[in-house]
């Protein structure tokens, strides 16, 4: 290693540089290069793995990818039809014939009453956890200006109740002071309501609305000396309500609403049910219709759900493996014919265009 001018020169070992050599760095390096006698660095021939494609190394990794892929690919959709899953959309049937064409005006008015009762049909044996779901369709959560409406810093710790600025236009109460929790995220806050009987008895069913958040929430982003304040409390009524004497930390529906979703349509955890329920038995559900999902056209639906090991129902996974799986057979399969019924020497020269004649094909 020699210094050239500022730089430094760094030669393959056995090669000296040449003490006279005081040019430009690139120039003095082939300067040196070309006075040496040839060696495998210079002529590139040090050792190198250069693998070649033969058909029998294609049709082998493709026909290993099949066969991992094809079997994972059938487990995942076996497990997720494991899954028994009940849906019921509901937005429209608990709206009363006399106000089906004036919905917003009929879910805007506070003294309406909007207590309504459905059915659940629950088709095979659904065993504990059952998962409760509300899911929307139509609402973007994802939306820039809603996914930014938040303060982080005034939902971790009291000491930062009057940072708002990023939680505009939820930001400050009419009558003045922070809002806590700010933000268009906590002031859309769902507020649908759910209790759970069976029909042959009337026996109620208890749901379990704690451990639906995620851990790391209730320990790390809504502090426990965080109590709201001024809540719903700006011009326009938003979505739920909040307990003021209960910390944030403990607020397990505001963490669970609060953690957007990526996509229009998704679900979001109500609460657990934990005992079973036998097949061919009627849920009756009556819920409270408070949210007001008309004015933008969008969907309400109440899910029960039970998990298998690959966890809810999604098809998705399941479906891909076998796609991929069953594309990389019949790309085997079909070099595999290629290979036995019109074979050729591999690195055939004769192939290359320029060693064909005027008139060969």
């Amino acid at each position: 290693m020699e210094a050239v001018g500022q730089a430094i020169l760094v030669l393959p070992e056995g090669i000296q540089s040449d003490p006279n050599c005081s040019g430009y760095l690139p120039d003095c390096f082939i300067a040196v290069l070309q006075s040496k006698p040839d060696s495998k660095f210079t002529q590139q021939e040090l050792p190198a793995c250069k693998p070649i494609l033969t058909p029998k190394w294609v049709v082998s990794a493709f026909m290993i990818i099949a066969i991992v892929f094809i079997p994972i690919g059938i487990a995942c959709l076996l497990g997720s039809r494991d899954v028994v899953e009940v849906v019921e959309r509901y937005e429209t049937k608990c709206i009363p014939a006399a106000n089906i064409n004036n919905k917003v005006q009929y879910i805007q008015n506070s003294d309406a009453n909007k207590n309504c009762t459905i059915q659940m049909k629950i088709p095979k044996r659904m065993k504990k956890p059952i998962y409760v779901y509300y899911q929307l369709d139509n609402f973007y959560q994802n939306h820039r200006r809603y996914v930014k409406s938040r303060s982080d810093k005034q939902l971790k710790s009291s000491k930062n109740e009057n940072d708002t600025s990023s939680c505009k236009p939820e930001n400050l109460a009419t009558g003045g002071g922070a809002i806590v929790p700010c933000g268009l995220i906590a002031w859309s806050l769902f507020n649908d309501t759910y209790s759970f009987s069976l029909q042959k008895n009337n026996q109620s069913l208890a749901v379990n609305k704690k451990g639906i958040a995620w851990k790391s929430d209730k320990q790390k982003r809504f502090g426990k000396d965080v109590y709201p304040k001024n809540f719903q409390g700006g011009g326009l009524k938003g979505g739920g309500d909040l307990n003021v004497s209960v910390p944030l930390s403990e607020q397990e529906d505001l963490m669970v609403w609060m953690r957007t979703a990526a996509l229009p349509t998704f679900r979001k955890l109500y609460g657990k049910i934990e005992v079973d329920l036998e097949a061919n038995e009627t849920i009756n559900v009556t819920l409270q219709n408070n949210y007001n999902t008309y004015s933008f056209n969008g969907k309400k639906k109440l899910v029960l759900s039970t998990t298998s090991w690959i966890g809810g129902r999604n098809d998705f996974l399941g479906i891909a493996y076998l796609t991929v799986g069953m594309i990389c057979l019949a790309l085997a399969i079909g070099f595999t014919v290629v290979y036995f019924v019109k074979p050729r020497r591999l690195g055939d020269p004769t192939f290359l265009s320029w060693n064909r004649g005027p008139g060969s094909h």
